[in-house]
């Protein structure tokens, strides 16, 4: 059998050679199920939150993106903004330890509290499963899970990477998440895998 079309043939391939090739997580799906600790040592599992919105939001404080919506105090305002109405909102740290922005508990702590951030919990993912199973490419990468655990927003956390003065089209997703848009690129610095 001669195949003529060399994307296909590749797709044959990687099928029959036994690589895997898998879908990132999609909106509108089941957000998949996770347990990362906290830097108390404490776990948190994605499915404890049924019931009620968690927002997922990676951060790297090194990151100048992630600098400025916390040096602005963007970040927070929104944080304490959302958990104050309920929402879980679970800071993520996927970054390989010898890697740039790498968290230890005891630097998760430190950094969560410098910044003053209000999130519920800041998690370790330091061998980068949950970040990779999430498919998240930035820091900041924002995704919004839905009360029945369905993933309703994933990118960006607003739709202004330069940080220039906001204007009156400035948009923030994961505000409006449910009634905007469901996917937009991440924009920050690379998940230090």
């Amino acid at each position: 059998m001669k195949l003529r079309n060399p994307c296909f043939a590749f797709f044959l391939f990687l099928l029959v050679g036994g690589i895997s090739v898998s879908a990132a997580v999609q909106n509108n799906e089941e957000a998949p199920e996770f347990t990362l600790l906290d830097f108390n040592g404490d776990a948190h599992t994605l499915s404890d939150y049924r019931g009620k919105y968690v927002v997922l939001e990676w951060v790297n404080h090194k990151c100048p993106f992630v600098k400025r919506h916390y040096d602005n105090g963007d970040m927070q305002d929104l944080q304490k903004e959302f958990t104050d109405k309920g929402v879980i909102w679970l800071s993520i740290n996927s970054g390989a330890p010898g890697k740039s922005g790498h968290w230890t508990p005891e630097i998760a702590k430190e950094e969560t509290e410098a910044v003053e951030a209000h999130p519920t919990a800041a998690l370790l993912d330091g061998d980068g499963t949950v970040g990779k199973r999430y498919g998240a490419k930035t820091t900041p990468h924002m995704y919004v899970i839905d009360p029945d655990g369905i993933l309703i927003y994933q990118g960006a956390i607003d739709n202004n990477p330069s940080g220039d003065e906001k204007g009156s089209d400035y948009v923030n997703y994961v505000r409006a998440a449910l009634v905007f848009k469901p996917q937009t690129k991440p924009y920050g610095c690379s998940v230090k895998y």
